[in-house]
């Protein structure tokens, strides 16, 4: 079951939330509205439930089973605070079993247009478009550290940092570093070669996984810099600022560094949780300026009021197929927010195939492999793992999904290779194992909008509760 990240991890998620709800007024089920200090109390009190369920989702056995009792227990209660609150610790879970469509819907940042935001790129002709993978590769060539960041509940924003470790290790990137790794496996991890449940939160997620693992096949060494102590706001973004420079820098004189962390962790400068961020943190201790690239801003979102309007009308104009970024012909790249960002990265329109997005074939790198119902062996619903041939039973799955209903088709995204299949039912009991060889294959270049999504739940009210 996954582990508990730092103490100060999941109180963060409260102090985000509070920030982003602010004195914001919700109507509740008896329509009224309460006062700023009231939304807060409630906040508090749902957050306070969150740890309680998730505690005891950690008890089940199994990841599906984990799920289930988190999805009913967010059915169960339709309060707006416990919503605010546990729909980001459900969205995890969504992540974590491959139904990333769900996730989007169950926890969404909406990205209005701010008044420090830049002028579209669209309304200067200086500006070019150009495919992030190459364009960041190459505006990274000279600095010591790259910063990246990511949306955990929507791992599009994962997908061209795994991309670009390649790029970057060939330009001479040699260190490796994420959020919510655990230092105390570091040392096994190196030895094994691939993560597993011990090896941090968020890579119980596929492709936070593979970001894992394709560091470690292309050689980088992975170092972890989550705060250990109870410290928040400030304090812990300073921890993580030291654990960085003490365990990727100090005594590494060689070490050109590429860090993954969430939302505004990695901006250059603001307020940030009432103090500094931990990359302002950082640049003052190391005296490193990485080039820091925003990835959580720029693409699109189930509910389409919620899209930054800049990205809204990029799409329309140029109808990208890839993630890009806009320079000048100086090489100066465009940001949506400047100063704290060095450059702002577009991603395109997400499209679906038999309701999975086609990012997951991260650029490229992966073939969708269809699978169908036979798998389950007649229990549904069933969950799906496909793990690499050469790895343990351990080992966090290349990817997986979950088939809910007698007669599903449904597709994996893998990279050329063997693998070994395992369908697991809701108790946890292997239903069916099989082995696996992905080819390469013509991918598809169209797909569904993310709003003909529908949710594979046919028979769960017929399912036992493991909840209550």
């Amino acid at each position: 079951m996954p582990m508990r990240p730092s103490p100060a991890v999941l109180p963060r998620l409260l102090c985000m939330l509070l920030v982003l709800a602010g004195g914001a007024s919700v109507a509740t089920a008896q329509d009224t509205t309460p006062t700023p200090a009231q939304w807060q109390a409630e906040q508090i009190t749902a957050f306070n439930k969150s740890e309680r369920i998730f505690d005891q989702a950690k008890q089940a056995r199994g990841l599906l089973a984990q799920y289930q009792l988190m999805r009913n227990a967010y059915d169960g209660d339709k309060g707006a605070a416990f919503h605010a609150i546990f729909s980001q610790y459900v969205s995890w879970y969504q992540t974590y079993i491959g139904d990333y469509v769900a996730a989007e819907r169950s926890f969404s940042i909406a990205q209005p247009a701010l008044p420090g935001d830049a002028p579209s790129p669209l309304a200067d002709p200086r500006w070019h478009a150009l495919p992030a993978l190459d364009a960041i590769a190459a505006l990274a060539r000279d600095r010591k550290a790259i910063f990246l960041n990511e949306n955990h509940s929507a791992p599009i924003t994962r997908t061209l940092t795994v991309q670009l470790l390649a790029k970057l290790r060939a330009e001479g990137f040699n260190t490796f570093a994420a959020e919510t790794l655990y230092n105390s496996d570091m040392a096994a991890l190196a030895r094994r070669g691939y993560p597993v449940r011990a090896t941090g939160f968020y890579t119980e997620e596929p492709i936070y996984a593979e970001m894992v693992r394709s560091a470690l096949k292309l050689g980088y060494r992975v170092v972890a810099y989550e705060a250990e102590s109870d410290a928040t706001g400030d304090a812990r973004e300073h921890e993580q600022a030291q654990n960085l420079y003490d365990r990727a820098i100090k005594g590494h004189p060689g070490a050109r560094l590429v860090v993954n962390a969430g939302y505004a962790h990695v901006q250059k400068q603001g307020v940030y949780l009432g103090g500094r961020s931990m990359a302002e943190h950082f640049m003052q201790i190391s005296g490193i300026d990485p080039l820091v690239v925003e990835q959580t801003m720029l693409f699109g979102h189930i509910n389409s009021a919620d899209d930054q309007p800049t990205w809204s009308a990029v799409i329309v104009a140029l109808h990208p197929t890839q993630p890009i970024v806009f320079e000048d012909a100086t090489g100066k790249p465009w940001s949506l927010r400047p100063g704290a960002y060095d450059v702002s990265v577009f991603f395109p329109q997400e499209l679906l195939v038999r309701d999975r997005p086609t990012w997951l074939g991260l650029g490229g790198l992966r073939d969708p492999y269809q699978i169908g119902d036979g798998l389950c062996m007649g229990h549904f619903p069933c969950l799906i793992d496909a793990r690499y041939r050469d790895e343990g039973a351990d080992s966090i799955p290349a990817d997986r999904l979950v088939i809910e209903c007698p007669g599903e088709v449904r597709q994996l995204w893998l990279r050329p290779g063997r693998y070994r299949l395992s369908a697991r039912d809701l108790d946890d009991h292997v239903l069916l194992r099989e082995e696996a060889r992905v080819t390469p294959q013509t991918l598809p270049d169209d797909g569904a909008p993310p709003s003909t999504y529908r949710e594979h739940r046919c028979l769960r009210d017929q399912v036992q509760s493991v909840t209550q």
